[in-house]
This record gives structure tokens, sequence and C-alpha cells, in this order.
């Protein structure tokens, strides 16, 4: 129960390295999450150094593809925005992990009826194993990032990863260079309603 409060949104990163073996113990906790059907529908890339820089520029490249788009609606504007600042925050995290969801498509392809129910239900046993991660991450003393601003670089990312299936999200991960107070919760019983 520690981790899960103690959990935070890092930020802000320390150029300290994470090790091969903290991010193999990170993933070992992710793939103990349950998954619908037992399907195991992730894969964990990990990346540092040069090959995390291609990652960003690549994602940059993406980012600046679309906001060079004619008449962007001003919401879009706007979370384009907040993409960009999650990429500084990227720069600064020693390591990075995406996450592929290995039975999913692209975002912007159509897909059956029954084919969109296994995606979401991949797509909560995904969610399940990263929770796991940055629990994990935050129990050994590392800080975290869920990023799922990739997708604004998804065809560009995708082609970059070069693996089959969906990229879901990317977890940012280093140690915490800030301490950010515990973000407010909505109200109990907004939230939470018995029937008996």
């Amino acid at each position: 129960m520690d981790s899960i409060v103690e959990r935070r949104s890092i930020r802000k990163y320390k150029d300290t390295e994470v090790s091969k073996e903290q991010i193999r113990e990170i993933v070992e906790a992710a793939v103990k999450a349950p998954s619908a059907k037992n399907r195991q529908p992730w894969k964990f890339i990990a990346y540092s150094g040069e090959t995390k820089n291609e990652f960003l520029n690549t994602m940059e490249a993406g980012l600046n593809k679309v906001s060079g788009a004619p008449q962007l609606p001003p919401d879009f504007k706007r979370l384009l925005s907040d993409a960009y600042n999650t990429l500084k925050i990227m720069r600064q995290a020693p390591a990075l992990i995406a996450v592929v969801n290995t039975n999913g498509r692209s975002p912007f392809e159509n897909i059956t009826t029954d084919r969109r129910i296994t995606e979401i239900c991949d797509t909560l046993s995904i969610g399940a194993a990263v929770e796991n991660m940055i629990l994990k991450a935050t129990e050994i003393g590392l800080g975290t990032l869920w990023i799922a601003n990739t997708f604004y670089a998804y065809e560009e990312l995708s082609d970059f990863i070069g693996e089959e299936g969906q990229l879901a999200c990317a977890v940012a991960l280093g140690y915490a260079d800030e301490a950010p107070d515990p973000r407010p919760r909505k109200p109990f019983e907004d939230i939470l309603e018995f029937r008996d």
C-alpha cells in the first residue's frame, strides 16, 4: 500500500542512470498483472542513451508534422502544446519504456465490433501492467511519468519502434528531482455508490 500512496507523476529527473537490472525488475512486476483471457498482450521496449534520443527526435518530428497542419481546432492546439511539454520531460528522464499492445491495431484503423471489444480488454490489461510498473518503480526509489502523448506522433513512433501491434503508451523513468504534493482527488461520495 505504501507505493500506492507515495506514487507521484514525476516531471523533473536527476541525471542519474537507471540500470538494466532495475528495468528488468520493473518489467517483471508488469508481467505479473492480470490480463484478459491471459493473452498477456504486451511488449516493453526500454530506451536510454542515444536510442532514447532517437525515439524522442522521432516523436518531435511527428509533433512538428501535426502542428504544421492547417486549421487545427483550438482544443487540439492546447493538447499539442502539452505534448511538446511532455517531450521536454521525457528528454530529462534517463530511461524510457515504450509499451506495445501486441494484439492492437492502429487507432486510425477501422476494426470490427468484436475486435474492438478485444482491444478494449487488452488495453485494460496493459493499464494493469503499467500500474504494476510504476508502483514497482516507486518501491525501488524511482520516479515515473505515464505518457499517452505519444499518440500525437503515432505513425512516426510506430515506424521507429518497428513492432507489430499498437504503441499503447510510454513511461519515463528515473530518479526524481522533485517531490510533488499529492494531487487532489474527487470526493469519495462522488465516486462510490452502494446499491443494496
